[in-house]
């Protein structure tokens, strides 16, 4: 069975963290912030941490295992 090829753009999305999560930036970071309150704008800043059966298929589609 041939090897299943890379994903480019799920490697310019995500990356994965030591213990194997997939972390990503938060979606709606483009612009049109100002009708968010203060704290809704801090919580852009944070990374998104995706669950562990999603962190499996990104991982499979950057090529890992």
């Amino acid at each position: 069975m041939p090897k299943m090829k890379s994903k480019g753009a799920v490697k310019k999305r995500f990356r994965i963290s030591k213990t194997g999560k997939a972390i990503s930036n938060r979606p709606s970071r483009g612009h049109m912030h100002a009708k968010n309150t203060s704290g809704a704008r801090r919580k852009l800043n944070s990374r998104l941490i995706l669950p562990p059966t999603w962190s499996r298929l990104v991982r499979r589609m950057m090529g890992g295992k």
